[in-house]
């Protein structure tokens, strides 16, 4: 079983930044995809960067250019770096985890971090 444990969260300005870190208690030997969601209150739990086991990274609409997602693999951590912070980019972040084994695929989130973007 695989453990997720972030930080990085916190309380910081309109324009400002903050890098999250999310690493996985245990070596990770079979294939593996990293991705960063986020959930504001009363919505949904919605998609920010994914970085796939290929090397590619995906990013919503509303993040793109302003946040990067970069994975480390030697020591099994994905980081979530956030620039030019807006307000609404206020919510709870979520990493999450799926490894590839054959057919089968685990998932694994992290405890969550709470961001805050205010003046």
């Amino acid at each position: 079983q695989v453990q997720l444990v972030e930080s990085g969260g916190g309380l910081v300005q309109p324009g400002g930044s903050l890098n999250l870190s999310c690493a996985a208690s245990n070596s990770i030997s079979d294939p593996f995809d990293w991705g960063w969601y986020r959930q504001a209150p009363g919505n949904q739990r919605d998609l920010v960067a994914v970085a796939w086991n290929n090397g590619v990274t995906h990013y919503a609409e509303a993040v793109k250019a302003r946040f990067t997602i970069s994975r480390d693999n030697a020591y099994n951590t994905v980081y979530l770096q956030m620039n030019s912070l807006k307000p609404e980019d206020t919510a709870v972040y979520y990493c999450k985890l799926d490894t590839f084994r054959g057919p089968l695929r685990s998932e694994y989130w992290g405890q969550g971090t709470q961001v805050t973007v205010s003046s």
